[in-house]
């Protein structure tokens, strides 16, 4: 049997020699679960009265991809965008939907942890198909066991609202992390910029750059899935991915306020770098003015001149000493005068 999945993030690499299948049948009355069994007793046990949740968690054995498009008449091109690196989006064929996204974990070391997933769904199933084992749909794998909630009582459509309802909210999650991040890196710029700071902002951006290329295009996908005239989604709960489109509208406003404030951030870290040198340079002058008359009056009695008349005086040296002093005293009372430091 394969590990129990969980409500927590599991993103653990998936095998390279094991593809785990998982088959979870329900009605309002009936619950049924098979897991870690061979593609033909998954297709066998398929039952047309029932909601038929295929889960498929690793996608490298091409013989399974293979039996189940044969099964369920996947198209090619279909087949290939399940298989790549998509971007987001929901497609119509004659007998299913299909509509793929991307499932994001954390933020770690200043990467989004993601994978992507896709799924297909029919009048009665619903196939998802994962790159890794592990995913977001711990509890609800327990609500329909438990038949808790509104999910044992509806079709095939409502789960696959429930599953993108279930990603799209760790999405915030995710977002909130980011803006966790862009809090603190604003205080490290107010109180001690470094190129540490700068190096960080980067990275925000780099990630909000990630986040743009998923939300936009699912944004469009879930609209082209709230108004659904192939009758694979009832119009019943057309309103549910309505919903889970209002929710996508809402992170791509709070992604763009936060592109605006990484932005801010590059030009107030810039600017109070360039303060600080300006300060720094500010300060060199200031000790450079100082000194200059000082030069020029050594300089003069570094002249090998014979008949310098101060060079026999008694009191000439301690003379020259405080009227060094006072000119370094002068200019410093001047400057400050005039706020220069």
């Amino acid at each position: 049997m394969s590990s129990p999945k969980t409500q927590g993030i599991d993103s653990r690499p998936p095998s390279d020699n094991h593809v785990i299948l998982e088959l979870i049948q329900y009605n309002e009355k009936d619950y049924a679960m098979l897991a870690d069994v061979p593609v033909e007793e998954i297709l066998n046990g398929l039952k047309p009265d029932q909601v038929n949740w295929i889960n498929v968690d690793g996608l490298h054995d091409r013989h399974i991809i293979r039996k189940l498009g044969q099964h369920f008449k996947l198209h090619p091109l279909l087949i290939n965008d399940i298989l790549s690196d998509h971007q987001p989006k929901a497609e119509e064929f004659e007998e299913h939907l299909f509509f793929t996204l991307k499932m994001l974990y954390k933020i770690r070391n200043g990467k989004i942890e993601y994978e992507q997933i896709s799924f297909v769904l029919g009048k009665d199933y619903l196939i998802s198909f994962q790159e890794k084992e592990g995913d977001l749909f711990g509890g609800l794998r327990q609500r329909i066991k438990q038949s808790s909630g509104r999910v044992r009582a509806r079709k095939a459509d409502y789960l696959l609202y429930r599953l993108a309802d279930i990603i799209v909210d760790n999405y915030y999650s995710i977002l909130d992390e980011v803006g966790k991040q862009i809090e603190q890196i604003e205080e490290d710029v107010y109180r001690q910029p470094s190129d540490n700071e700068f190096q960080k902002i980067q990275r925000i951006k780099k990630e909000l750059i990630y986040l743009r290329k998923a939300l936009y295009p699912l944004r469009d996908a879930l609209s082209k899935l709230a108004k659904d005239e192939s009758g694979f989604i009832e119009q019943a709960n057309m309103r549910y991915f309505s919903d889970v489109y209002d929710q996508i509208v809402h992170l791509i406003d709070s992604m763009d306020t936060y592109k605006d404030l990484t932005t801010s951030l590059m030009d107030i870290h810039i600017n109070t770098m360039n303060t600080r040198m300006n300060e720094v340079m500010k300060v060199l002058t200031v000790i450079s003015t100082i000194f200059m008359p000082l030069t020029f009056i050594v300089g003069i009695y570094g002249m090998n001149f014979e008949f310098m008349p101060e060079i026999h005086m008694h009191w000439a040296y301690p003379t020259v000493m405080l009227i060094m002093g006072a000119i370094v005293f002068g200019m410093i009372s001047y400057f400050k005068y005039r706020k220069w430091f």
